[in-house]
């Protein structure tokens, strides 16, 4: 007779398996259903880990053969082992994936090992056994979303998977959309030698971030090498023995004109993955864009049954379903789960890096509310100038008349670690004075962050 568990969480990526462990160590019985060979799901085994080890190695390589003369380090004869490259970078997927399985035997979390189908509330099926449960929380995730037109094989089209395991360097790579996805692989490849072209539909890249990060993100990105054309749409892709022919027309409606490239990469975004996983059959609610319906308790419309993570509305990141995941774990356990999606960053792991919490400038004009922004340049900063990485700013934006904290916004060096300090501020409803008034270390970049909050009261003191 198969095991009854007190919850059952479907997909073991971030969001998933933090559901799982922080379940159990609230003393719930929690199984977790993952049918792939490994536990991590789509960020630990093909997203957000292989593609940050290839960012990280892309950017030492660039480092030694083009930025370490600037510091006295001269290096002759830099050589590119891309072999080598991919093997390390499957070495630290398989050390996080081993983890997790770790994490699972610690806080004895039961892995259900194949694809799971709920046939009932309370009941899921994997393997052909059913499994009963109080409570299920559907955690499976997204996929790349496709393009009527162009045809992936993973091979000379790719998507993200596809654009992860490439075994030479293309001689011209075209990226099909300017987000996090399509900027990131792109990165990686130019740095190691490839042309690389972003086509994107829209008048700018990151939609959605900060519209002065955009600009000047194209801005960096254009002087590294990287072309862009932007309000341009692909409606074709055709494939032979050299390559692949782009077929690319104006946004607004015009004459095509024809792309060639050595490969494709598809990073027009994702969208929710819940095929097989019987929802319409138990009833389960899911929006015009197929994510699935819940309330302000992760609840769907059918008792027993949550949802989190990439499959439900809001920003695609791997941290916001991990916080979904404890809240919704301390809530079935009796506690207060909750998740403040004022305070989620969001990061851009190019060089320099982007990051944002909060409001934008455009959603704060559109919502008519009056703030006021401090900004200040890594030119300014002394650790920057030390590093020689003074490209960017940091910008704050604050409530004209209270000074809380609404919004930050950062193109830099490691910006992805500078927010940090702003989410907390934003956590914990600081205002910008909280921030400068606040000692910084010096000489650290997190200097520049004092300073912009400083600027928002027309105070900075290093500009």
């Amino acid at each position: 007779m198969p095991d009854s568990f007190d919850l059952i969480v479907i997909g073991s990526g971030p969001g998933g398996y933090v559901c799982a462990i922080r379940a159990a160590q609230l003393g719930l019985k929690t199984a977790c259903v993952e049918k792939r060979d490994t536990l991590g799901g789509t960020c630990l085994n093909i997203g957000c880990i292989p593609s940050k080890a290839l960012l990280q190695s892309s950017e030492s390589f660039e480092e030694a053969a083009h930025k370490l003369a600037d510091h006295g380090v001269v290096i002759e004869g830099v050589k590119l082992d891309l072999a080598k490259m991919q093997a390390r970078k499957a070495e630290v997927v398989s050390a996080n994936v081993k983890g997790v399985e770790f994490l699972f035997r610690k806080n004895k979390v039961t892995w259900l090992k194949g694809a799971g189908k709920i046939t009932a509330p309370g009941q899921v099926e994997v393997n052909g056994e059913t499994y009963q449960a109080k409570a299920i929380v559907i955690a499976t995730g997204s996929d790349s979303t496709p393009l009527p037109g162009v045809e992936v094989d993973e091979k000379r089209v790719v998507t993200s998977t596809g654009a992860l395991e490439l075994d030479k360097v293309p001689g011209h790579l075209v990226v099909i959309g300017g987000g996090v996805i399509g900027l990131e692989l792109g990165s990686v490849w130019k740095r190691l030698g490839a042309q690389v072209t972003v086509i994107e539909y829209l008048d700018r890249l990151i939609p959605g971030m900060d519209a002065e990060l955009a600009r000047q993100a194209e801005r960096f990105f254009g002087k590294q090498g990287m072309r862009f054309r932007l309000k341009s749409k692909v409606v074709a892709a055709e494939q032979d023995a050299e390559g692949v022919t782009l077929k690319v027309e104006p946004a607004a409606g015009g004459d095509a004109e024809e792309i060639r490239a050595d490969v494709v990469l598809l990073a027009i975004g994702r969208r929710p993955y819940v095929e097989g996983l019987g929802l319409d059959e138990v009833g389960v609610k899911r929006d015009e864009r197929g994510r699935i319906v819940t309330d302000a308790h992760f609840a769907t419309n059918v008792p027993g049954i949550y949802a989190i993570g990439d499959c439900i509305a809001g920003a695609m990141l791997a941290h916001k379903a991990e916080e979904e995941g404890v809240a919704v774990a301390e809530t079935l356990a009796g506690q207060a789960g909750h998740v403040n999606y004022s305070a989620i960053p969001s990061v851009v792991y190019t060089w320099p890096e982007i990051a944002s919490v909060g409001a934008t400038e455009d959603e704060l004009k559109a919502g008519g509310v009056a703030y006021k922004a401090g900004k200040f340049p890594f030119t300014a900063n002394g650790r920057a100038r030390a590093m020689n990485d003074t490209d960017g700013f940091v910008k704050i934006l604050a409530d004209a008349k209270t000074d809380k904290v609404l919004g930050a916004h950062i193109i830099g060096p490691d910006a992805g670690t500078l927010i940090a300090e702003m989410a907390m501020a934003m956590e914990f409803g600081a205002s910008a004075e909280d921030v400068a008034r606040t000692c910084h270390a010096h000489p650290t970049l997190n200097e520049a962050v004092k300073e912009a909050a400083l600027a928002a009261d027309g105070r900075a003191l290093h500009i």
